[in-house]
């Protein structure tokens, strides 16, 4: 507590109730340590690395397991999260609350009970990250609750109950992502605006776009989506009409959720299309006028 410059580095901790926890701290560095617990219940456990009211800290190639959250920060500005892999604990991989300036990059975050919660921040940067294989009936890989002028760029989405889930979000730009094998690849309130969409890559989702409004104030734009089924007479890679990524059927499962049950049914198929041609229900300005006939390469 109260201190600068300390380094904790190289160390195992092993069925902790709180690995290492800074209050009120800077200029310091947690690396390259192995933290591992096992419970079973929230409330038998704390978290693997807890930073509060903390400046300029440097979170670097730890593994942490098993606790409540991976990593919590809390009023904790001007900080790095960097190559890190927080996997299997029970409530986030990584938890970011009233956390201005931050960067995280190049991070997993694997079978949590949820992949990463940023709420009530401003100037996030989230790059080349790994969200995967985080399941449940409220789980995701990433919930953005009130944030705003952020960035969301070159991270993978894999195999998620929901990929991003946004509440409140304005002013961020999602840029070069890949969503793959995801029940919604981003599901995305009505009370998000100004936010940009682009050069990203939908693959195999069920749901690519899930919204519960009928305005929709944000930008989408050449992005390649796997469910594209327009053309391309100019062969410059661009589709030469508009595609919708939000489907009839995604707003019906957001108003009555036991629907999903009627999924790849007949009649779903037959309501999908016939809104294809008269859109009635999704967003009207919800499109991607300049979708990628291809898929942007990441190598």
């Amino acid at each position: 507590m109260d201190s600068k410059y300390i380094t904790i580095a190289g160390n195992r901790f092993l069925s902790t109730f709180f690995g290492i926890h800074f209050s009120n701290s800077s200029l310091s560095t947690v690396e390259n340590n192995q933290l591992h617990a096992s419970a079973v219940a929230e409330y038998e456990i704390g978290n693997g690395i807890h930073m509060w009211k903390c400046d300029k800290i440097t979170i670097h190639n730890n593994e942490i397991s098993g606790h409540r959250d991976g990593i919590y920060f809390e009023f904790v500005t001007n900080s790095f999260i960097t190559n890190n892999i927080s996997k299997g604990n029970i409530r986030y991989g990584l938890h970011f609350m009233f956390s201005h300036n931050d960067e995280y990059r190049e991070n997993s975050f694997i079978d949590n009970g949820a992949g990463v919660a940023v709420m009530y921040t401003k100037n996030v940067r989230m790059y080349n990250n790994t969200f995967e294989r985080n399941w449940g009936g409220a789980s995701y890989g990433m919930l953005l609750k009130d944030i705003r002028d952020s960035q969301v760029v070159n991270n993978h989405f894999i195999r998620n109950t929901v990929g991003i889930h946004m509440e409140g979000v304005s002013r961020t730009n999602f840029e070069s992502n890949d969503y793959s094998g995801n029940g919604y690849a981003i599901r995305m309130q009505a009370s998000c605006d100004e936010n940009i969409f682009i050069h990203n890559n939908f693959s195999s989702n069920t749901f690519d776009f899930a919204t519960n409004g009928t305005m929709v104030l944000n930008k989408i734009d050449s992005n390649y989506w796997d469910r594209y089924q327009g053309y391309d007479l100019n062969k410059d890679g661009t589709g030469d009409v508009p595609f919708r990524p939000v489907n009839i059927y995604s707003m019906i499962v957001e108003r009555i959720p036991a629907a999903v049950l009627l999924w790849r049914s007949f009649l779903v198929m037959l309501m999908d299309r016939a809104e294809k041609v008269i859109p009635v229900v999704t967003p009207e300005n919800l499109k991607d006028n300049s979708p990628s006939m291809k898929p942007y390469d990441r190598t």
